[in-house]
């Protein structure tokens, strides 16, 4: 999200740019027990409070990560992991049985999921209605997944990258790699993330061997300080405001330095982390089924 107000806490001075944290009141998970049989039906709140239990701190006083439709009381016939709970993608979960859609960015269009400014709104109805029609409970999992260790999206996307080897113990997004022209790197990125077209600011013949991921959208602020720590020859960004990040990178240019920053897009620079979602949920859920369900970019290019 392109607000990076109140983050809960900085993970590391790198991994501290992954996400961004506007914060709300949590549902009281902590009443919902995890059957002691692993193979008996599991409910919405049982699987919340199961996942929960892996993550230091949870559930936190204050969190995005609420259910967005549905209840906790609702037994889980199938689960969904995807970036987005578009109408296609709820479409498609009840289509394949499924009734729990976990989702790392908002449904309803604004990041605290508020509704009140929407009333009456026939998109609103539209979308609220497909869910109520096909009882599928949302869930939101952003603070939640980022605050997991290993970061869960940055676990994704560097699994995916297949740059797992490069990273730095310290800060998991300061990669170290062989030296690689700019031009290079970025066709791997583009063909490992399924991602059509990116935005670059510098030179596509630079040389590149420290590489900062910063996947999501923390904010200028985090961005800037985050490459002002690395010293990096290129960031590889979700997204970021054109007046913030890409604007430093121009002078930093400017005065000397070889930087470079490459633009994903936000949606392609974390799928990775909620399709590795699936690999890390389906064994602690025997008898529900796993799936990812990608939402996948909505823009084309003209």
């Amino acid at each position: 999200m392109n607000n990076a107000l109140n983050r809960r806490r900085f993970i590391t001075s790198l991994t501290q740019v992954l996400g961004t944290s506007v914060l709300m009141n949590t549902p009281l998970l902590s009443q919902a027990q995890v059957p002691a049989t692993s193979h008996a039906p599991l409910t919405v709140g049982q699987v919340m409070a199961l996942i929960l239990k892996s993550i230091s701190g949870a559930p936190f006083p204050k969190t995005v990560d609420t259910l967005k439709s549905g209840s906790e009381s609702q037994r889980v016939t199938g689960i969904v992991s995807t970036m987005f709970a578009t109408a296609e993608v709820i479409e498609k979960t009840a289509a394949a049985g499924a009734n729990f859609i976990i989702a790392h960015e908002p449904t309803f269009y604004n990041h605290l999921d508020e509704t009140d400014w929407l009333k009456g709104n026939e998109v609103l109805r539209y979308k609220q209605d497909l869910l109520n029609k096909h009882g599928i409970a949302v869930w939101r999992f952003h603070d939640y997944w980022h605050s997991h260790r290993p970061d869960g999206i940055a676990k994704g996307m560097l699994s995916r990258l297949q740059w797992e080897s490069y990273s730095d113990a310290g800060n998991p997004l300061l990669l170290t790699m062989p030296s690689t022209p700019l031009q290079q790197l970025i066709g791997h990125v583009k063909q490992k993330l399924d991602i059509k077209l990116v935005r670059v600011i510098g030179d596509t013949n630079q040389a590149c061997r420290r590489v900062l991921l910063l996947p999501g959208a923390s904010g200028g602020r985090n961005q800037i300080r985050a490459i002002a720590d690395a010293n990096p020859d290129v960031v590889l960004c979700g997204e970021s405001s054109e007046w913030e990040t890409p604007e430093y990178v121009r002078d930093a240019r400017r005065q000397g330095q070889k930087l470079s920053l490459v633009v994903l897009g936000h949606i392609m620079s974390e799928a990775a982390g909620m399709e590795w979602l699936v690999t890390w949920l389906q064994p602690q859920v025997p008898g529900i089924r796993v799936s990812y369900v990608p939402s996948g970019n909505p823009f084309t290019y003209v």
